[in-house]
């Protein structure tokens, strides 16, 4: 079995459907709520989980109730958590309040994400004992997890793949670029200027800062991917397009996890960048045709191989 390791975020994500957004200083009913562990790397390592692959969250959790909550969550889900926090009671694990328009599907998400406390980093003989990756997907979260991680990584031999979730810039990703094989990048995403003098685009800045490869989403258009040109699995020097299909977007909550967690997934099974691709957009859609966070991982083996 194909092992990813999941580095970044975990969050609870409470999750409320409206017919519409409330006003300054009104109340809406919900039409449905769920409550389910949320953030980037969390919610890639479900998609990951579900598609067979052993997904093995690196992440800072504790011991508080908010936490038991998420992990119970990850639990049911067969990720595999190795909790930094560990028995730390006191670790503020974030909750993100989370509002699913019913009409369109679009989400307004508040968060405080990992601005709450600091997470420790892991130690080198607690990454040892975990399953070897054959891919890590960071999500720009977490700093001192990440760097401990990255250099963890950076000592196997062979070394795994390292894919980046780039949904928006953090300053993390200025020090991980220079070290991913993959660069997942969203349409929002931006490489400041003074990071990345020259770049005419996102992918262009990834790709100065030393990412291999880049792909980059773009909602319901097609994904774009690119290798410049040097050598890199036979595909130097390509680019390419992959259509995404047409759905009736109906819960667009952790679209670009389940993205990255199934592209992930996808690459530690040893497929090509470009079908990696493809089978990212197939699972990405089945989330967003169904409503509710976990809901839509029955429909998986609809989907086509």
């Amino acid at each position: 079995m194909a092992v990813c390791w999941f580095v970044g975020l975990t969050t609870l994500d409470v999750v409320h459907r409206a017919a519409r957004r409330p006003g300054a200083n009104e109340k809406v009913t919900a039409t449905r709520q769920d409550v389910a562990a949320g953030g980037p790397a969390a919610n890639a390592a479900v998609t990951a989980a579900a598609l067979k692959v052993r997904a093995v969250l690196v992440s800072a959790l504790g011991a508080g109730p908010v936490a038991q909550a998420a992990r119970a969550d990850l639990d049911s889900r067969e990720v595999q958590v190795h909790d930094v926090a560990g028995p730390d009671e006191g670790f503020a694990l974030a909750v993100s309040a989370v509002l699913v328009d019913d009409a369109t599907g679009e989400r307004s998400v508040v968060s405080a994400d990992a601005a709450l406390a600091v997470a420790p980093a892991p130690t080198a003989e607690g990454l040892a004992a975990l399953p070897r990756p054959d891919v890590v997907l960071f999500d720009g979260h977490h700093p001192a997890v990440a760097r401990a991680v990255l250099s963890f990584v950076d000592g196997m031999v062979p070394r795994p793949r390292v894919v980046l979730d780039g949904g928006r810039w953090r300053p993390l990703f200025a020090e991980l670029l220079p070290a991913a094989d993959v660069a997942a990048l969203s349409a929002d995403f931006a490489v400041p200027a003074g990071v990345a003098p020259g770049a005419a685009d996102a992918a262009h800045g990834a790709l100065l800062l030393g990412a291999r490869s880049v792909v980059v989403t773009h909602g319901a258009d097609p994904v774009a991917w690119s290798v410049p040109d040097v050598p890199a699995g036979g595909l130097a020097g390509r680019s390419g397009r992959v259509p995404v299909p047409r759905v009736t977007a109906r819960d667009t909550l952790g679209a670009g996890d389940t993205f990255h967690g199934a592209l992930a997934a996808a690459l530690a099974e040893g497929a090509a960048l470009p079908d990696a691709c493809a089978a990212a957009v197939r699972v990405a859609s089945a989330r967003v045709a169904h409503v509710g966070p976990r809901s839509w991982l029955a429909h998986l083996p609809e989907l086509p191989a």
